[in-house]
């Protein structure tokens, strides 16, 4: 069994102030268009009107947009909020319980071996996600191995080879065009017997969400997972490219009914002024965030907090 270290306070005030950093580009867009609604003397039916709007351009979404402002106005009318200090604060607090549902992760439950399988579209950043998951886990006293089931691209192997003598952990691969799911079982008999691992990352191949064929492949590794090892994949992690907007949601919706998401990781918030998408996701679908990326390095990655990332918005 493992002895998993918990984040720190340290930790915890790092993680925020990475959060809250690559939410710049949403926050300089969407905190002075916020200010500039509230700051007539009352509030107007085209006040919630032009709030709406924003929280749509924002990537939030309608249906999302469309209860928070009905929440929020309710809050307005109850407490009487005249300030827009109040209304900000009265805002920040519905986009917070927004976010506020998320199930434990069961990465850090007791288990001798736990699989986390990794799935995505290409071009989202997976692979470095892979990486910098990785490395998270290891500072927290895991023995994390890596298997590079992407095996239809010889770059793909290459690249989680290279990422992970970067983050020292080691990778099971086989030869490109190998079968997924044997390098899949190599894996799981590897860190049960040589490597004595007690967590391994599976990366498969970037695929399109669209493609019938191969999310039914994407499934059978899936079913390897379940043969050899109890209960998994104890985790299924889908990384979502922000930037993406509105279609983010598309691809998890398939990938959640073809493999069982559990969790998200969404990269690139950096290079994205809408950073709603967030909220959009977590409202329609009930995926709760577990990770953002917050850049290109391996140290760029962060737990996910619901308050951080609000503040990183609203400021």
């Amino acid at each position: 069994m493992f002895g998993l270290l918990r984040r720190t306070p340290e930790e915890r005030a790092q993680d925020d102030a990475k959060i809250q950093a690559s939410l710049a580009k949403t926050r300089q867009s969407f905190l002075g268009r916020i200010s500039a609604i509230f700051q007539a003397n009352e509030v107007t039916d085209d006040t919630w009107d032009e709030l709406e709007e924003l929280l749509i351009q924002a990537d939030l979404g309608v249906n999302t947009a469309l209860k928070v402002v009905e929440r929020l106005k309710q809050c307005v009318k109850k407490d009487n909020l005249k300030r827009l200090t109040d209304v900000r604060g009265a805002l920040k607090q519905e986009l917070e319980q927004t976010l506020a549902h998320p199930t434990p992760t069961s990465v850090d439950d007791a288990r001798l071996l736990t699989v986390v399988l990794i799935v995505g579209v290409n071009g989202s950043g997976k692979t470095t996600t892979i990486a910098k998951l990785a490395q998270y886990y290891k500072r927290r006293g895991r023995k994390v191995v890596l298997a590079a089931a992407d095996t239809f691209r010889a770059a793909a192997i290459d690249q989680l080879k290279i990422w992970g003598e970067r983050v020292g952990v080691d990778v099971i691969a086989q030869a490109p065009g190998a079968d997924p799911g044997a390098v899949v079982y190599d894996a799981i008999r590897a860190c049960q017997e040589s490597r004595r691992a007690d967590l391994l990352i599976i990366d498969t191949a970037g695929r399109l969400h669209t493609k019938y064929n191969l999310m039914k492949e994407l499934e059978k590794v899936r079913g390897v997972c379940a043969r050899q090892v109890h209960n998994a994949p104890h985790e299924v992690l889908l990384v979502l490219d922000a930037t993406t907007g509105q279609n983010a949601i598309s691809q998890a919706k398939h990938f959640k009914d073809s493999v069982q998401v559990t969790g998200l990781v969404m990269t690139k918030l950096d290079s994205t002024a809408k950073g709603g998408i967030v909220f959009a996701i977590e409202q329609e679908l009930g995926i709760p965030v577990r990770f953002v990326g917050t850049g290109e390095k391996p140290d760029d990655f962060a737990e996910f907090d619901a308050r951080a990332f609000v503040r990183g918005i609203l400021g």
